[in-house]
Protein backbone atom coordinates (compact mmCIF):
# COMPACT_ATOMS: atom_id res chain seq x y z
CA UNK A 1 0.00 0.00 0.00
CA UNK A 2 0.92 3.37 -0.49
CA UNK A 3 1.58 6.33 2.08
CA UNK A 4 1.85 3.53 4.47
CA UNK A 5 -1.89 2.66 4.37
CA UNK A 6 -3.17 -0.73 5.31
CA UNK A 7 -6.38 -2.05 2.92
CA UNK A 8 -8.77 -1.05 5.99
CA UNK A 9 -7.30 2.37 5.96
CA UNK A 10 -7.52 2.47 1.86
CA UNK A 11 -11.42 1.39 1.73
CA UNK A 12 -12.26 3.84 4.94
CA UNK A 13 -10.64 6.85 3.27
CA UNK A 14 -12.61 6.11 -0.27
CA UNK A 15 -16.19 5.81 1.32
CA UNK A 16 -15.51 8.52 3.63
CA UNK A 17 -14.32 10.83 0.15
CA UNK A 18 -17.16 9.80 -2.06
CA UNK A 19 -20.16 11.30 -2.09
CA UNK A 20 -24.00 10.33 -2.41
CA UNK A 21 -25.18 11.52 -5.47
CA UNK A 22 -28.93 10.50 -4.71
CA UNK A 23 -28.89 12.20 -1.40
CA UNK A 24 -27.24 15.53 -2.73
CA UNK A 25 -29.91 15.55 -5.68
CA UNK A 26 -32.21 15.03 -2.73
CA UNK A 27 -31.07 17.56 -1.01
CA UNK A 28 -30.63 20.14 -3.76
CA UNK A 29 -33.99 19.65 -5.08
CA UNK A 30 -35.68 20.42 -1.35
CA UNK A 31 -33.76 23.43 -1.17
CA UNK A 32 -34.61 24.60 -4.55
CA UNK A 33 -38.04 23.63 -4.34
CA UNK A 34 -38.91 24.49 -0.95
CA UNK A 35 -37.20 28.27 -1.28
CA UNK A 36 -39.39 28.95 -4.46
CA UNK A 37 -42.41 27.68 -2.23
CA UNK A 38 -41.72 29.58 0.08
CA UNK A 39 -40.77 32.92 -1.77
CA UNK A 40 -43.89 32.32 -3.44
CA UNK A 41 -46.01 32.07 -0.33
CA UNK A 42 -44.81 34.76 0.98
CA UNK A 43 -46.00 37.29 -1.64
CA UNK A 44 -49.06 35.39 -1.94
CA UNK A 45 -49.70 36.19 1.81
CA UNK A 46 -48.21 39.81 1.73
CA UNK A 47 -50.43 40.31 -1.56
CA UNK A 48 -50.49 43.82 -3.03
CA UNK A 49 -51.05 45.22 -5.91
CA UNK A 50 -48.88 43.23 -7.95
CA UNK A 51 -47.23 40.71 -5.95
CA UNK A 52 -44.05 39.33 -7.38
CA UNK A 53 -43.77 40.93 -10.59
CA UNK A 54 -40.16 39.96 -10.97
CA UNK A 55 -41.07 35.79 -9.67
CA UNK A 56 -43.66 35.99 -12.64
CA UNK A 57 -40.60 35.75 -14.96
CA UNK A 58 -40.15 32.19 -13.69
CA UNK A 59 -43.27 31.57 -15.97
CA UNK A 60 -40.81 31.76 -18.96
CA UNK A 61 -38.73 28.60 -17.71
CA UNK A 62 -41.85 26.65 -15.52
CA UNK A 63 -45.02 26.45 -17.60
CA UNK A 64 -48.32 26.85 -15.44
CA UNK A 65 -46.08 28.59 -12.79
CA UNK A 66 -48.07 31.66 -11.30
CA UNK A 67 -47.84 33.55 -7.79
CA UNK A 68 -50.55 31.95 -6.40
CA UNK A 69 -50.89 28.47 -3.87
CA UNK A 70 -50.92 26.42 -6.94
CA UNK A 71 -48.46 28.00 -8.78
CA UNK A 72 -46.31 27.59 -6.09
CA UNK A 73 -47.14 23.96 -5.41
CA UNK A 74 -46.24 23.56 -9.27
CA UNK A 75 -42.95 25.48 -8.62
CA UNK A 76 -42.12 23.81 -6.38
CA UNK A 77 -42.10 20.24 -8.35
CA UNK A 78 -40.17 22.28 -11.64
CA UNK A 79 -37.68 23.27 -9.02
CA UNK A 80 -37.36 20.26 -7.17
CA UNK A 81 -36.83 18.44 -10.47
CA UNK A 82 -34.09 21.26 -11.05
CA UNK A 83 -32.13 21.08 -7.89
CA UNK A 84 -32.27 17.56 -7.94
CA UNK A 85 -30.67 17.45 -11.57
CA UNK A 86 -28.30 19.70 -9.92
CA UNK A 87 -27.30 18.77 -6.90
CA UNK A 88 -27.11 14.50 -8.30
CA UNK A 89 -24.53 16.22 -11.28
CA UNK A 90 -22.55 17.38 -8.61
CA UNK A 91 -22.07 15.07 -7.01
CA UNK A 92 -21.41 12.27 -9.79
CA UNK A 93 -18.50 15.05 -11.11
CA UNK A 94 -17.19 15.06 -7.44
CA UNK A 95 -16.85 11.47 -7.48
CA UNK A 96 -15.55 11.65 -10.79
CA UNK A 97 -12.89 13.95 -9.36
CA UNK A 98 -11.85 12.26 -6.09
CA UNK A 99 -8.97 9.79 -6.07
CA UNK A 100 -9.88 6.58 -6.01
CA UNK A 101 -6.58 5.18 -4.45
Amino acid sequence: MTNGLTGRDVNVRRALLRLNARAWGIACGLLFGGGLFLATNWLVVKSGPNPGQHLQLLAAFFPGYRVTFVGSLIGFVYAFVLGYALGRLIGEVYNRLTPAE
